[in-house]
């Protein structure tokens, strides 16, 4: 199984909802995907799972089927990580809830961290919990993806998810504040990165599986850019043109960046997502994507033609991810060549 998580320290660029509308889009292209939400505000949770779902998981009590259910014996020196406890979406997607719960999870990692230093096994295994919880999910569901949401910070949650990890994809807005966001995404992960193999490395527990910590950068995705007769407008053409610089220079560390090269054309860049406005709104009153709307959930008229472009662009980066991340997806018109 392949791992991805979609991290930016920037919030409010959509991430939330590209990952939902990328689970649903790699399960309409064959994959059986899993989807991680690791961020403690669980809105990605909310995006799947109706109020009445929500209020039972998140219920007072020992029995939540959540991801703090999950690292609960760890958090507490009871045991190790229990579940995984996952929810079914459709017949190709698997859950695994968030819950506000586990921002109290955030110390026990960061004391874990220092403490694994030295390859201690218990501390070990609380900072590689979610790759394990990862794992178990994979064996049981044979999923061929997942997906990892995470919040928009760079604290011990977030080292602990994106450690799980074998890519990391950046959602980025056309401003000036994700630009400041790559200076200080770049150092952290690489940070991140190699602390996590110094420790894995000193680990002497043969029995104990702990992820690879690849966080290996698969790429970035333009969101939310207006756009007039098919071009960006002017306000935000002019931060595009600075992206594919900044993440060759602040993620990746290469030393020359073309100034002439826009997203367009940068291999890097993996997809532009437009503002959709209103389909966004009527998704979220019925419960399903916006390239899943349909008349009868009020997508009439011009709409119909948005709901056709949306699911254009969104399968465009879904098969374009698959490419770049090594994962299969179904390609009908090969299927009919076959």
């Amino acid at each position: 199984m392949t791992t991805i998580a979609f991290f930016n320290n920037k919030g409010g660029v959509g991430k939330t909802s590209l990952v939902y509308h990328l689970a649903w889009m790699f399960a309409e292209l064959g994959q059986k995907v899993v989807v991680a939400d690791l961020d403690p505000q669980a809105n990605l949770t909310s995006m799947f799972l109706s109020e009445e779902r929500q209020e039972q998981l998140w219920a007072p009590g020992d029995d939540r089927q959540t991801i703090w259910s999950s690292v609960k014996p760890l958090y507490r020196n009871t045991g190790d990580i229990a579940g995984p406890f996952l929810e079914p979406i459709s017949d190709r997607i698997r859950l695994i809830a968030g819950d506000l719960a586990l921002s109290r999870f955030e110390d026990k990692l960061s004391q874990a961290w220092m403490n694994s230093a030295d390859g201690d096994e218990g501390a070990l295994r609380t900072v590689s919990s979610f790759g394990r919880i990862i794992k178990q999910t994979a064996e049981q569901t044979a999923a061929g993806v997942t997906l990892i949401d995470v919040g928009p910070n760079l604290g011990a949650i977030n080292r602990a998810a994106l450690i799980a990890a074998d890519y990391v994809i950046v959602p980025l807005s056309p401003d000036l504040f994700s630009l400041q966001g790559l200076r200080n995404l770049g150092p952290t992960l690489r940070e991140w990165r190699s602390g996590w193999l110094r420790r894995r490395d000193r680990l002497d527990a043969p029995g104990l599986w702990l992820p690879d910590g690849k966080i290996e950068p698969a790429g970035y995705i333009l969101m939310r850019h207006s756009v007039r007769l098919d071009r960006a407008v002017k306000a935000f053409d002019r931060w595009m043109r600075k992206v594919p610089g900044a993440y060759r220079v602040d993620l990746l560390q290469e030393e020359f960046a073309d100034p002439n090269l826009t997203s367009e054309v940068d291999p890097y860049c993996l997809g532009r997502l437009k503002d959709y406005r209103s389909l966004m709104a009527m998704a979220q009153e019925v419960n399903k994507p916006m390239f899943a709307l349909r008349p009868a959930d009020g997508a009439i008229g011009g709409h119909q033609a948005a709901v056709i472009g949306c699911y254009q662009d969104f399968k465009a980066l879904a098969e374009k991810i698959a490419e770049r991340c090594d994962i299969k997806v179904w390609d009908p018109l090969a299927d009919l060549l076959a």
